[in-house]
């Protein structure tokens, strides 16, 4: 009888960019794409098998059976098509996130600690980098653009224009509110007050903002952050970032899945 083992490793791994959408894109593979494609193929041959049994002069069903089989797959069709937009836009996301995030790993470079989604109350922070410049929460908005045209994002400090139109989503308010969530966190974890700078960032689009507008929420494209951020005076001493990291990753390992 073998001895009972278990893992080396003492603590889960961090979450990776991503995560959540990834897991959520799965979700509905599974429980609205999956499922209802199974049924209709296994009613097909069912209907099948019930045809070659009136082919061999046995006591068939087929009208029933068949019936039944064109209701799976319609069923089928109309469950998968409902779905397709919603998967694209995940998988949209989710390789938005993962192109953010192989951005923001450089930033380890300069002394940051960086992290990928994040569980929030009902919400998720898709990156949070701690470094010498200071506390950042990284909302990623990776928005399809039209085939043609030069569309961009314009930013002046109090509204966005993504390719000339109002988005429907607040992204700015939403970045506010995720920075205000994370900075009360690591108050109520550390007992120490850190301020916490909202950043929103558009992968593949370019990115205008207006003279003064980077000021409450930066808005940019994310290959231009990690400069953004050398640029920056040191807020943080080493002994602040590691407090911080040390916390966060403490929070994530025990309500990861949570969301």
């Amino acid at each position: 009888m073998s001895k009972k083992t278990r893992s080396p490793l003492k603590d889960k791994p961090l979450r990776l960019p991503g995560q959540a959408l990834s897991e959520e894109r799965q979700r509905i593979w599974d429980d609205k794409v999956e499922a209802p494609l199974f049924v209709a193929l296994l009613m097909a041959a069912v209907a099948g098998l019930e045809w070659w049994r009136a082919w061999t002069n046995a006591p068939p069903q087929p009208w029933l059976f068949t019936f039944v089989a064109v209701a799976a797959v319609l069923f089928a069709a109309w469950r998968i098509y409902s779905q397709m937009g919603r998967l694209r836009a995940l998988r949209l996301g989710i390789d938005g996130e993962r192109a953010v995030g192989q951005f923001l790993e450089r930033l380890r470079e300069q002394g940051y600690q960086v992290f990928h989604d994040v569980p929030g109350d009902n919400f998720n922070l898709d990156h949070v980098c701690i470094g010498p410049a200071g506390v950042f929460t990284v909302e990623t908005k990776t928005w399809s653009k039209p085939v043609s045209g030069n569309p961009r994002v314009h930013y002046d400090g109090e509204q966005l224009l993504v390719g000339g139109r109002v988005p429907d989503r607040d992204a700015l308010l939403r970045a506010k509110a995720q920075a205000t969530w994370l900075s009360r966190l690591l108050q109520e974890s550390t007992g120490r007050a850190f301020v916490v700078r909202p950043v929103v960032v558009f992968p593949g689009w370019f990115v205008e903002a207006s003279v003064g507008a980077q000021s409450e929420v930066w808005v940019m494209e994310p290959k231009g952050l990690p400069a953004f951020l050398s640029r920056q005076p040191a807020r943080l001493p080493l002994e602040d970032i590691k407090m911080a990291s040390y916390h966060l990753s403490r929070y994530v390992r025990v309500h990861q899945g949570s969301t």
